[in-house]
């Protein structure tokens, strides 16, 4: 089973792989790689061009995705949510939790004024360099998000990259009741976030609305876009049980840091 995983973990990437690009990545011998992903290929979980005879993923595991996201409460309360609110404003509307280090998304719809040639639902970006992760980091203390990230890495020239940094801008977000992140992850994009609390009031997931970042006019639709956003986050918050007053004040952090 672990090679299996392993096997599978190799296209990743995105990009198609020669047999002796897995057996590689696995750690295997072409022969035992090549006999595994036969097996796979029976069971739809990779298929094989026949042309160029490179694997990529197959459908099997779309339908295993499917099912595994159908599954998630966040994903349940928020999807009619936010297509519709991709549909009103034309622009992109991701739902995403954290995972670790890294936030997980969990769906995401595209205006007519942001269109993606790709899907990002189950696709991991950085905590700190995101409107969505600085969201759900929202509910950890300075000391365990130092302990969860020990490095900040730079991905663009406005990239948090300091600690003391981002904490003041995570204390502005709380105070605010939403997060913004402009060109930190990809020169030319922007987004507006707000955070999603589960039954007990905790930050569970977030919602963001992005886009270019000319597409975005932050500087006169800053107020809209967040209060769009603090608005869906809330109704998403109550269908996943909560009760509290809307847009309520953030409950102290967790004492113990939970993957």
């Amino acid at each position: 089973m672990e090679k299996v995983a392993t096997i599978l973990s190799a296209f990743v990437g995105g990009h198609p792989l020669r047999v002796s690009d897995v057996a590689r990545h696995a750690g295997l011998g072409q022969s035992t790689a090549s006999r595994l992903l036969a097996t796979l290929e029976s069971l739809e979980y990779v298929e094989r061009d026949p042309v160029s005879s490179l694997y990529r993923l197959g459908p099997g595991l779309i339908t295993l995705a499917g099912i595994a996201i159908n599954q998630n409460p966040v994903h349940r309360q928020a999807r009619q949510a936010a297509q519709n609110l991709a549909a009103l404003l034309g622009l992109g509307v991701n739902v995403a939790e954290r995972r670790h280090e890294s936030l997980f998304y969990l769906c995401n719809f595209e205006g007519r004024l942001a269109p993606k040639s790709f899907a990002l639902m189950g696709q991991r970006k950085p905590l700190h360099a995101t409107g969505l992760g600085k969201c759900l980091l929202l509910g950890l203390a300075p000391a365990q998000r130092r302990a969860l990230l020990p490095e900040l890495p730079r991905y663009t020239p406005f990239t948090v990259t300091t600690h003391d940094e981002l904490d003041r801008v995570l204390d502005e977000a709380a105070r605010r009741g939403y997060a913004i992140e402009t060109e930190e992850l990809a020169l030319g994009r922007a987004c507006v976030a707000a955070p999603i609390l589960d039954h007990s009031g905790l930050v569970t997931a977030a919602i963001s609305i992005s886009g270019p970042l000319s597409t975005l006019d932050l500087a006169d639709r800053e107020a809209a876009l967040a209060s769009a956003a603090i608005e869906i986050a809330d109704s998403i918050s109550v269908g996943l049980g909560y009760v509290g007053p809307p847009h309520a004040p953030f409950p102290p952090p967790a004492k113990e840091l939970h993957p």
